[in-house]
């Protein structure tokens, strides 16, 4: 029971963090403002995580754990190529909607201060359990011949690509009906720059 206590507290740590560090950037948020929004003392945060970059690791090992994890679910499905396409891009604009701080933070935080992420979070390492499961979403649909072979980090970029734009055009308020109302276009334009 102890054990659980402590690891919802540790999710409520990085969750509340992740909204801050969402919203006011890595560099503006401290350890005390962190605290403070969860009446818990700066000593006591310091049990959890020993230090802001530790705990900026642990976030976007959470957040990418939180997508590997639906796109999991969907790489399961015994749908088309171009229908699970559908799906992770209604996924990613639903997530954008919902719990936004989460695509934010590896927008703003994690693209943005690479710095940060250098000591325990070189190349993909903490983003591992999202990118795997696009590097699988891939494979599976090049060997059954739905989509083209081609180097992964060029499928990768196209794919993120569009969605991170969009989120961020919305992230803008640039974008003149809400992310829902683009799901049929970004598939399919996702679809046939893929497609065999």
């Amino acid at each position: 029971m102890a054990f659980l206590k402590k690891e919802e507290k540790k999710n409520r740590i990085i969750e509340t963090s992740l909204k801050l560090f969402s919203k006011n950037g890595f560099h503006n948020t401290t350890i005390p403002d962190i605290a403070k929004s969860l009446n818990m003392s700066v000593g006591n945060m310091y049990n959890y995580f020993s230090s802001k970059e530790i705990l900026a690791m642990a976030i976007i090992r959470y957040t990418s754990d939180i997508l590997g994890e639906k796109i999991k679910k969907i790489n399961k499905m015994k749908i088309s190529a171009h229908e699970k396409i559908r799906k992770i891009v209604a996924m990613y604009f639903n997530i954008a909607d919902k719990k936004p701080e989460m695509i934010e933070y590896f927008l703003r935080v994690y693209l943005s201060n690479r710095d940060v992420f250098k000591n325990g979070c070189e190349g993909m390492i903490c983003v591992s359990a999202f990118v795997t499961e696009i590097m699988i979403f891939f494979e599976e649909n090049v060997r059954n011949g739905e989509l083209r072979d081609q180097d992964f980090f060029s499928a990768f970029g196209l794919f993120m690509g569009y969605l991170g734009g969009m989120v961020f055009l919305k992230g803008e308020e640039v974008l003149e009906k809400s992310l829902d109302d683009y799901v049929d276009d970004i598939s399919e334009n996702i679809y046939f720059a893929l497609k065999a």
